[in-house]
């Protein structure tokens, strides 16, 4: 009897096929790409915003979006004046590496420093797409549970770092925010963690520091 190989399997060894080439892409290139990971509603496109308003105009940036309809979020980003595009995934609730690969088609890599990519909001299926990522980052906001990291760990145990944000918001939400990091830590004790607000601008310099460091790996 002929052994049937399940279809994930097969998804994923393609998608991982692809994601190694990016990788190879990016690093011969010396880019930083950098994945954000978050549930719909925790403030990935506002982070952006305020991530490509803190940028230097002669940095040399790109942003790939993912949604599942609309380039409302491209739409968004467009006016910092970055190279941007919309990946409507039309149902997908992620994004995966062949995806990316057709987002950067006709775009000078070479012209690159750093790439960001807005996966869809899901903190489930995006974590076992690799997209040739330097690092994954999950965003978390205050606006959700604390016990997010025990629910989803699947994401919190890839992820280099954790943005809590919202914190603007601590005062009037019942989120405890010394047992979201101990939660993650649970999950992963190597995670880096910051505290930002979209709102107020607090931790958003040390985001764009955090970003900084990321050294492309040669």
């Amino acid at each position: 009897m002929t052994e049937r190989v399940p279809l994930e399997k097969k998804v994923l060894s393609e998608n991982d096929r692809i994601a190694a080439d990016l990788r190879d892409s990016f690093r011969s290139k010396r880019i930083v790409c950098l994945n954000l990971i978050s549930s719909p509603g925790s403030g990935k496109t506002s982070l952006l915003e305020r991530t490509l308003a803190r940028f230097d105009p002669s940095t040399r940036v790109a942003v790939l979006t993912g949604d599942i309809q609309t380039d409302n979020d491209a739409a968004r980003l467009a006016p910092f004046g970055f190279p941007v595009r919309q990946i409507t995934t039309a149902g997908a609730c992620h994004l995966d590496a062949r995806m990316i690969e057709r987002g950067l088609d006709g775009w000078n890599l070479d012209g690159l420093d750093v790439l960001l990519i807005e996966n869809v909001g899901n903190l489930v299926c995006p974590t076992s797409y690799d997209l040739g990522e330097q690092a994954k980052i999950v965003v978390l906001s205050v606006t959700e549970g604390e016990d997010k990291p025990l629910k989803y760990p699947g994401i919190f145990r890839k992820a280099r770092l954790m943005v809590l944000n919202k914190v603007d918001l601590l005062p009037y939400v019942p989120f405890k925010l010394d047992l979201a990091r101990e939660n993650a830590r649970k999950i992963n004790p190597d995670i880096e963690i910051l505290e930002t607000s979209c709102s107020t601008g607090a931790g958003l310099d040390e985001w764009m520091r955090w970003i900084a460091r990321q050294t492309p790996v040669s």
